[in-house]
C-alpha cells in the first residue's frame, strides 16, 4: 500500500514538473526538479529585471553649468554660403553680408563651421551653386561634421530640395534663419501672433509631401480591386489638407491682429489726447537702440548683444527741462533684405513710427559700412505711409568702439548727424537737448483766471503744454501759457469767468 502511494506521487510530481518545464523534457529524479526551479526563478527575475526601469549613476544629474555651456550641447553646427555677382555687388560687400548671415546664425543658435562664397553671374536654377560645386560643398559639411547648410538668400522649393539631395543634410535660408530668431524673441500676445502668421506665410509655397504613402485621392474603384476597406480617401491630397489647414489658420492670426489694434489705437489716441509728443527710435538690429533710450530716458529695458533682441514695442516717457513730458518709442530693428513677411506681419507695429512727432536713426557707428545700415533702414521705412514728413535726427551710436578714421568719415560725410555712445554717455545730452528743441510747441496761447481748487488742471499745464507765467492772486491763479487744443478747451471750461 505504501509502495503504491509512493508510486502515485511520484507521478504527480513528474506531471507537475512536465507541465512548468514547458519545452523541457519531463524530470526524473529530485534533483533535477531542483534545477529546474532555480531556472525558472532566474528567467523570472531576469524577466522583472527587463521591465523595471534603472538609474545610471552620473547621467542626468544637474551640475553648475553656465547657459552658455548649457546651449552648446544642442546648438546645430552649420556651414554657410553665398552666391554674389560683380554686375550687382562687390566681393567686400558679400563678404559682409556673410558675416552679417553669421551673426544671425550664432544668434538663433548655431554654431558656424564655415563659410563659401561662389563667384558667378547669377544663381544656379537647379542647385543655386551648379552641380559641381554641390559636390564640393558636400564635401565640406562632411568634414566639418556640419547638419546644416544656410544661404544666404531666399531660396526656392526646387532649389533647397535640389540642395538638400546633393549635399545629404537639411538647408535653410536667410529668411528661415530671420524667422527663427524672431519666433525665440517675441513675447508678447502681438508679437508671437504676428511671428506665427509670417512663419505660416513662409511655409504654405514650401510644404512638401513625400510619394503615394500621403494621397488620399484614390475612391471608389479607383483605390484598386485588392485595396479593400479603409483605402477610399476625401477626395484630396494630405499636403492639399494641410495646406487648408495653414490658410485657416493665417486667417484666424490675421483677425486676432486686427481684434488687438484697437487696444494699441487707445494708447496712442491718449498719447494724442493729452498732447504727449513720441519720438521713435528707428534702426538697424542690434544698433544699440534699446540701450540709447535706455540712456536718454533713465528706464531699464532689456538690453542685449544680439540681433532682433527688441520684438515688442516699448514706450518710455521722459521729461524735458522745461517740465514737459515726451516718450521714446523704442521699435523693432531692421536688417538688409528684411523678409517681406515680417515687414507684412509687423505693419502694425511699424505704425508707431508713422505716428511719431520725430525720428531718431540709430546707426552701429562701428559697423564696417554703417551707411549700408541707413540705407537698408530707410528702404523699410519708404513702406511706410506718412514717414517721409517726419523730421529725422541720425545718431551714430558705439563712439566707443568707434576708430578715428570713421569717425572723421562720418563727420566729414553727415556733419549734421550726432555721435554718442549709449554705454559711456558721450554726447547723449547734446542729443537730449536737440530732441527737446524738435518736439512740437504747443500752439494755443491762452490767459485764463483759475480757481485754486484747479490743481490737477495746472499740473497737466506743466506737464503737457508751455507754462509762460504764474501770478497767484486772492481771487485765483492767473495763468499764461502754450497749450495744445484739447488743454485749451479745458481751461476754458474751468476757468473763472
Amino acid at each position: 500500500m505504501t509502495q503504491e502511494i509512493e508510486i502515485e506521487q511520484e507521478t504527480d510530481e513528474a506531471a507537475v514538473g512536465g507541465v512548468l518545464a514547458d519545452q523541457s523534457e519531463v524530470l526524473l529524479d529530485t534533483g533535477d526538479r531542483e534545477r529546474f526551479h532555480e531556472s525558472h526563478d532566474e528567467q523570472w527575475q531576469e524577466r522583472e529585471s527587463r521591465n523595471a526601469l534603472k538609474h545610471v549613476a552620473g547621467l542626468g544629474e544637474k551640475q553648475d553649468v553656465t547657459e552658455v555651456e548649457y546651449r552648446k550641447v544642442r546648438l546645430e553646427r552649420v556651414v554657410l554660403v553665398g552666391v554674389w555677382s560683380s554686375r550687382e555687388t562687390t566681393q567686400a560687400a558679400a563678404e559682409e553680408s556673410l558675416r552679417e548671415l553669421a551673426a544671425l546664425a550664432e544668434t538663433a543658435g548655431a554654431v558656424v563651421c564655415d563659410g563659401l562664397l561662389q563667384h558667378r553671374i547669377k544663381p544656379d536654377a537647379a542647385t543655386y551653386v551648379g552641380s559641381g560645386k554641390a559636390r564640393e560643398l558636400a564635401g565640406v559639411v562632411a568634414q566639418e561634421d556640419a547638419d546644416t547648410i544656410v544661404v544666404d538668400d531666399d531660396l526656392p522649393p526646387s532649389q533647397r530640395r535640389a540642395l538638400e539631395d546633393a549635399t545629404k543634410v537639411k538647408v535653410v535660408d536667410r529668411t528661415a534663419v530671420i524667422l527663427d530668431i524672431f519666433a525665440q524673441h517675441a513675447t508678447s500676445r502681438e508679437g508671437k501672433a504676428q511671428v506665427e502668421l509670417a512663419q505660416l506665410e513662409y511655409m504654405l509655397p514650401r510644404l512638401r509631401g513625400w510619394g503615394g504613402s500621403l494621397s488620399r485621392q484614390a475612391g471608389g474603384r479607383a483605390a484598386g480591386a485588392d485595396a479593400g476597406i479603409g483605402s477610399r480617401g476625401p477626395g484630396e491630397t494630405k499636403i492639399e489638407m494641410d495646406r487648408r489647414v495653414i490658410r485657416s489658420r493665417i486667417a484666424k492670426l490675421r483677425r486676432q491682429i486686427a481684434e488687438m489694434a484697437p487696444a494699441r489705437e487707445v494708447k496712442r489716441g491718449s498719447r494724442r489726447r493729452f498732447g504727449l509728443p513720441t519720438v521713435a527710435v528707428v534702426g538697424y538690429t542690434n544698433a544699440g537702440k534699446s540701450s540709447l533710450t535706455n540712456r536718454l530716458t533713465g528706464s531699464s529695458e532689456l538690453v542685449e548683444n544680439a540681433l532682433f533682441a527688441t520684438l515688442d514695442t516699448a514706450v518710455r516717457r521722459a521729461r524735458a527741462k522745461d517740465g514737459r513730458l515726451y516718450a521714446y518709442v523704442d521699435t523693432v530693428g531692421f536688417v538688409r533684405r528684411l523678409p517681406t513677411q515680417l515687414v507684412e506681419a509687423f505693419k502694425s507695429t511699424l505704425e508707431e513710427v508713422a505716428e511719431a512727432d520725430l525720428i531718431v536713426h540709430v546707426v552701429d557707428g562701428s559697423h564696417p559700412d554703417p551707411f549700408l545700415q541707413i540705407d537698408a533702414v530707410n528702404d523699410v521705412l519708404a513702406d511706410i505711409d506718412g514717414v517721409g514728413a517726419i523730421p529725422t535726427i541720425v545718431v551714430f551710436n558705439k563712439a566707443d568702439l568707434m576708430e578715428d578714421a570713421t569717425r572723421e568719415r562720418i563727420e566729414a560725410l553727415m556733419p549734421e548727424a550726432y555721435i554718442v555712445s549709449a554705454y559711456s554717455g558721450e554726447g547723449v545730452d547734446g542729443l537730449r537737448a536737440k530732441v527737446e528743441s524738435m518736439l512740437p510747441v504747443p500752439n494755443v496761447h491762452v490767459e485764463a483766471l483759475l480757481p485754486y481748487s484747479a490743481g490737477s488742471l495746472m499740473s497737466s499745464v506743466r506737464e503737457y503744454g508751455k507754462v509762460l507765467n504764474v501770478e497767484y492772486r486772492d481771487d485765483g491763479m492767473l495763468l499764461q501759457a502754450e497749450v495744445d487744443d484739447h488743454l485749451a478747451s479745458r481751461i476754458v471750461e474751468q476757468a473763472i469767468a
